[in-house]
């Protein structure tokens, strides 16, 4: 969906008091590629090490230093670009972006201008409203640059130049974006695809995926504005308060009469706000021309078909086919391929059984109590096994719903065979009607006000439900004491 095609929608314009305003929005994300080496050399790209400990000649950029091209790089943002359902270019070119950085030895930027490596390509949101469609105007790799340090000395700035040199792949979307949700979604589903590709880890925290955020706004209809670029948000969160604030203060200058100047800004998100860095350069000010250390990058169309089919299934074709194979609801298969790791978690307990039962345990259960500990699926102390356990016992009637709770608390505390601890701590539901009948009788004899009201009032019997199912410490089947309170009570 093109941006100039997208109606306009009233609830996400924002209301000025000159009238609803609409805001444009395209990012420029780049993702740290997952690679053992640089771009252009051999020193190491992991993150964390000592200030300085990988870095090569090439990135000090000792005279004389030749770059050559990493091809796993190239095959990542091959494996990225196929992802993101987009072109990829067989003939590409690396550039020279001359500008100065303090910690970019070289003077330069190795990137790509006018022939990337990756064409137009689309990512799918799933928002309240339905699928929005994101375009992607291009993929290309680029070397990051090091990193100044202004905290450890009164006088002098250092430089740690570990990251100098490390591949990028920069994604630019096109000005498709129309609000601060939908710019989270996208770094969400971004990050997502990236992950299950494993072309980048997505950490926003590292610094290993950053979004350059472009916003400008206008009157709906009416031609695009002077946008401006917030630089560096390294989280998703910030991403959205920059946009919103950046919004209000483009639609207060407009609407006193005054014009945006095309400028560079920060977000601050301590005081919540997007400040000034610089007037935004062009394309010309980076005087571009292709780099004369590096021949152009020409694929082999057979390559690029082997690479394709080795990718993985992604998370719309996966959240389809759970829909499909399990029944469960579309919202339910987003949620559960969010993560490669919680779609593979849920599979194996799906396999065989209900997968709607599967997936409403995993959501509110499993879920609720990972986040509540700060875990990750991948960190979850009750296996899949133990997990798909726990539903048989519901499914098959051995447990009630409220004791399942209790069960996977004992299994996510303690560990052990859900079927045994059944057992051993007396945990089986009543299913024996003779007994379930003498707790029914019990409290209606103890409650004649209340049995009397319920003739009258059908909805009592919930009451009566709950006292039984208290007396019984939940193990009582639940469908069995609705029965037999309505027969008892004469509400059936």
């Amino acid at each position: 969906m093109n941006m100039a095609v997208r109606t306009p929608d009233p609830k996400k314009l924002i209301k000025g008091a000159t009238g609803d305003w609409e805001v444009i929005i395209g990012l420029e994300v780049h993702a740290q590629v997952t690679s053992n080496a640089k771009l252009f050399s051999g020193a190491s790209a992991v993150f964390g090490a000592e200030p300085n400990m990988h870095v090569s000649l090439v990135d000090a950029a000792m005279p004389g230093m030749l770059p050559v091209i990493n091809e796993e790089c190239v095959a990542q943002a091959i494996r990225t670009g196929l992802g993101l359902k987009a072109a990829i270019n067989l003939y590409s070119v690396f550039d020279r972006k001359n500008y100065f950085y303090p910690d970019l030895p070289q003077g330069y930027q190795i990137s790509q201008y006018k022939q990337p490596i990756v064409g137009e390509g689309k990512v799918l949101l799933d928002m309240p409203e339905g699928v929005v469609e994101i375009g992607i105007e291009r993929l290309h790799l680029e070397q990051d640059a090091g990193k100044s340090i202004h905290d450890q000395h009164p006088t002098m700035s250092f430089v740690d130049l570990n990251r100098s040199g490390v591949a990028l792949m920069e994604i630019v979307s096109k000005p498709d974006l129309r609000s601060s949700e939908e710019v989270k979604a996208y770094l969400a589903k971004l990050r997502t695809i990236l992950r299950y590709l494993g072309t980048c880890d997505g950490n926003m925290e590292e610094g290993s995926m950053r979004a350059d955020i472009n916003v400008s706004v206008r009157k709906p209809g009416e031609p695009l504005g002077t946008r401006c670029e917030i630089k560096n948000v390294n989280s998703m969160r910030f991403a959205a308060q920059a946009v919103e604030f950046e919004a209000r203060r483009q639609i207060g200058i407009l609407e006193d009469g005054g014009k945006i100047d095309q400028e560079t800004r920060l977000y601050d998100p301590g005081k919540g706000e997007t400040r000034s860095m610089r007037s935004k350069e062009e394309a010309h000010d980076y005087r571009y021309f292709p780099d004369p250390d590096l021949l152009p990058l020409e694929l082999d169309p057979a390559w690029v078909e082997s690479l394709k089919a080795h990718l993985p299934e992604l998370p719309d074709e996966k959240k389809a086919r759970f829909v499909a194979d399990y029944g469960i609801t579309p919202y339910d298969a987003m949620v559960l391929t969010l993560e490669r790791a919680s779609a593979d978690y849920y599979e194996q307990v799906a396999k065989n059984r209900d997968g709607k039962a599967v997936a409403n345990f995993m959501l509110n259960e499993l879920f609720g109590r990972l986040n509540k500990d700060g875990k990750g699926i991948e960190a979850s102390p009750v296996s899949p096994d133990q997990l798909g356990a726990i539903v048989d016992l519901i499914g098959d009637g051995t447990i009630s719903g409220k004791i399942a709770k209790d069960l996977f608390e004992i299994v996510y505390t303690e560990g052990g065979d859900p079927k045994n601890l059944v057992e051993e701590r007396g945990l089986k539901q009543v299913t024996d009607t003779g007994a379930i009948e003498r707790a029914v009788d019990e409290v209606i004899a103890a409650n004649p006000d209340k049995a009397e009201q319920a003739k009258a009032k059908p909805t009592l019997s919930g009451w009566f439900v709950g006292q039984v199912m208290k007396a019984t410490g939940g193990k009582a089947n639940p469908q069995a004491v609705n029965d037999l309170v309505k027969r008892k009570l004469g509400i059936e």
